[in-house]
């Protein structure tokens, strides 16, 4: 019995530990690997390319969204008197997608 658990552990531990060993690495293929290493560290990261601002968009942006805000206070008086004016909810969500698209073009 022991004899046979002796074989069976030589069977098994023999090829693994010739695996282990593997292969040695040609000198040559060594200085490819350490030539494309020192390659990668010496190109620079790329740079992302500048978005132009589109100034007039800005502009008419902001003058919107001015015109507009200016609207909601008379807007809220007519609420305390009882009216919801039909296009208020519209003028709000107006608002806020010109806030967010001003934001938007002017985040670093």
């Amino acid at each position: 019995m022991k004899l046979l658990a002796c074989a069976l552990l030589a069977v098994v531990v023999a090829p693994s530990s010739a695996l282990a060993q593997g292969t040695p690495i040609p000198p040559g293929i060594r200085q490819a690997d350490r030539a494309e290493q020192q390659t990668q560290r010496d190109i620079p990261p790329p740079i992302p390319p500048q978005t132009r601002l589109d100034l007039a968009k800005l502009r008419q942006d902001a003058d919107d969204l001015a015109r507009l805000s200016q609207t909601i206070p008379s807007d809220v008086a007519s609420i305390q008197r009882g009216l919801l004016p039909k296009d208020m909810l519209d003028k709000l969500k107006q608002i806020e997608k010109l806030s967010k698209s001003l934001r938007n073009a002017l985040k670093p």
